[in-house]
């Protein structure tokens, strides 16, 4: 029998379809480049056959049944092979999923971003989901996947990659741009923000590969535990001590924290006669840790009534005119009147400077904040 004939008898035998093990996919290819005319195409609903010849895409068919045939195929016959007297044709078929591919899971970290609330720096995460769709299988295979076999990995994997990259990008932009505390943020409160710009952002990377990201699933972004708790503790305090006692009480507490840490400082780093050295650190703390303290106070103050953080701020003394509590100084920094400072107070006071009346340590010869002279 020769090839003719056989390739004759083997024609109403000839099947061409993805195999059932091959349906999770994205592209896969057929083995066989060779394929006898008459052959019956079976094309899934969810998927598309891409016919290429020589490297370029010669014809697409869709879901069904097709009989490869050149007088109902047109296309074919320029496939055919002639050494066969055109029983015979040559293409590389790829089948193509077409449907919403979901479940796709993605993760990774997201770096420090700055919590707008507080100003402190957090470790962010995010991990969840995501699905895909192929919007264009032709440019799919041309522009990514490539003429030769592929794994269902190599596609998702890209596409992993994409979603990260963007997401990474997005969430800090958006929690700094838009003053989103990262609390909330971890909370879920801006999901659907947050899914609505990755999914515009991430159209420009993947959309000429012919593939768009069709929703995000089940995501969340995560902040290191440590960092959580103490931005928990933060706004614990912050919301406590605008509730009982407003701006004033505010300072006094800060001023308490910055004070205790400044002589916890002076108590692990300068000890006194342990014979390790410790006496001349301990003496150099106690000269400048109280300056060290009041400068960190004032600075603190700085910064809560710009609202800008919740850092602490530094204890006052209250104007008699304005009855603010405000840092001390020769004037008050809420309305400009003239401070008197007690007679008491002064004598126990380290000092203020004359040029902006900062808080001096008593051995200080220039002013810290302003470079004044004493």
């Amino acid at each position: 029998m020769g090839i003719i004939d056989w390739l004759k008898r083997g024609v109403s035998e000839m099947m061409v379809a993805r195999p059932d093990d091959a349906k999770s996919q994205v592209v896969w290819k057929h083995p066989d480049p060779t394929i006898p005319m008459k052959s019956q195409l079976t094309v899934e609903s969810d998927e598309v056959a891409v016919f290429f010849r020589d490297g370029k895409v010669v014809s697409t068919l869709g879901p069904g049944r097709h009989t490869l045939d050149s007088s109902n195929l047109p296309f074919l016959s320029n496939l055919v092979d002639a050494f066969t007297g055109g029983n015979v044709f040559v293409a590389e078929v790829f089948f193509v999923s077409t449907r919403e591919i979901p479940g796709v899971k993605f993760g990774g970290r997201i770096g420090h971003v700055e919590d707008p609330k507080s100003g402190v720096p957090v470790e962010t995460m995010v991990h969840g989901e995501f699905s895909f769709q192929v919007t264009d299988p032709e440019r799919l295979i041309t522009g990514l996947v490539g003429m030769g076999r592929t794994e269902a990995w190599l596609v998702r994997s890209w596409m992993k990659e994409q979603v990260l990259k963007v997401v990474r990008d997005r969430i800090a932009e958006l929690c700094v741009k838009n003053d989103w505390p990262l609390l909330d943020v971890t909370s879920g409160a801006y999901t659907e923000e947050v899914e609505v710009d990755v999914l515009k952002g991430l159209g420009q990377h993947v959309a000429d590969y012919g593939i768009r990201i069709a929703r995000l699933g089940n995501f969340t972004v995560a902040i290191d535990e440590e960092d959580g708790d103490n931005l928990k503790r933060l706004y614990t305090d912050a919301a406590y001590l605008r509730t009982v006692g407003g701006v004033g009480a505010y300072q006094q507490f800060a001023a308490g924290k910055a004070m205790m840490g400044a002589g916890e400082g002076m108590a692990k780093g300068g000890g006194g006669g342990d014979g390790s050295g410790g006496g001349g650190a301990g003496g150099l703390m106690g000269g400048a840790g109280l300056g060290v303290g009041f400068g960190l106070a004032q600075m603190l103050v700085r910064d809560h009534r710009g609202g800008e953080t919740l850092a602490p701020a530094a204890a006052g003394v209250v104007c008699p005119k304005c009855m603010a509590s405000v840092a001390p100084g020769l004037f008050c920094g809420a309305c400009g009147t003239g401070l008197k400072a007690e007679p008491a107070a002064a004598a126990a006071s380290p000092g203020f400077c004359s040029g902006c009346g900062s808080p001096m340590a008593p051995d200080a010869k220039f002013c810290g904040q302003c470079g004044g002279k004493r």
